[in-house]
């Protein structure tokens, strides 16, 4: 007998959670289609602000790598400007009083003095030169092709990671790095692909 009334129990508490779970499922209103469509254009409105939201992202990236690429081009073309000037202005005045002192103050010949001062403007030439190219690899809006190829957008979009992945940007382009050893990379008729 007192395993009917266990039995009894545990059917009578079955039936008391069917009772509450129909009584709550009444309490709640049905929804209509009025707000089944205002869920809908809630949703479509957050999707549009998610998408202007990412849409203002990139165009701030965009401007701040056209502000850089033009920053860094006008520093080239001053940098450019310096290795001109040291490379004919200082062989021209310095490099000629040079000569004059080596020539006739230490008494080497001709052709000595004017090889080392040569030699001294041309290290000033490279070096000037060498700052501005690499002040020059600025302009090649890597910050703005890398997320592009995350799109699926460009040339290196086959190469990096989407925009689904976990991996950043950057270290897609240690990828595309890797892929190529270093190398240039060709598309189509054989161009360079400049790396991002």
């Amino acid at each position: 007998m007192g395993s009917e009334e266990g039995d009894g129990g545990t059917q009578d508490a079955r039936e008391g959670a069917a009772s509450g779970a129909r009584a709550n499922a009444q309490d709640r209103p049905t929804p209509d289609i009025a707000d089944a469509f205002r869920e809908l254009g809630d949703t479509g409105r957050a999707t549009w602000q998610a998408g202007r939201e990412a849409a203002t992202a990139f165009r701030i990236l965009f401007s701040a790598d056209v502000s850089l690429a033009r920053s860094a081009f006008g520093r080239t073309l001053a940098l450019t400007a310096v290795a001109i000037v040291f490379g004919a202005s200082a062989w021209l005045m310095l490099m000629a009083a040079l000569i004059a002192w080596l020539s006739l103050g230490l008494g080497w010949s001709w052709s000595l003095s004017l090889l080392l001062t040569g030699a001294v403007s041309l290290v000033f030439t490279g070096f000037a030169g060498w700052m501005g190219m690499r002040y020059f690899e600025h302009t090649r809006f890597q910050a703005t092709r890398r997320q592009l190829a995350r799109l699926g957008i460009g040339e290196l979009a086959g190469m990096v990671p989407g925009a689904g992945s976990g991996k950043t940007a950057e270290e897609g382009a240690e990828q595309v790095a890797e892929a190529t050893n270093g190398g240039k990379l060709k598309k189509g008729l054989g161009v360079d692909v400049t790396p991002p």
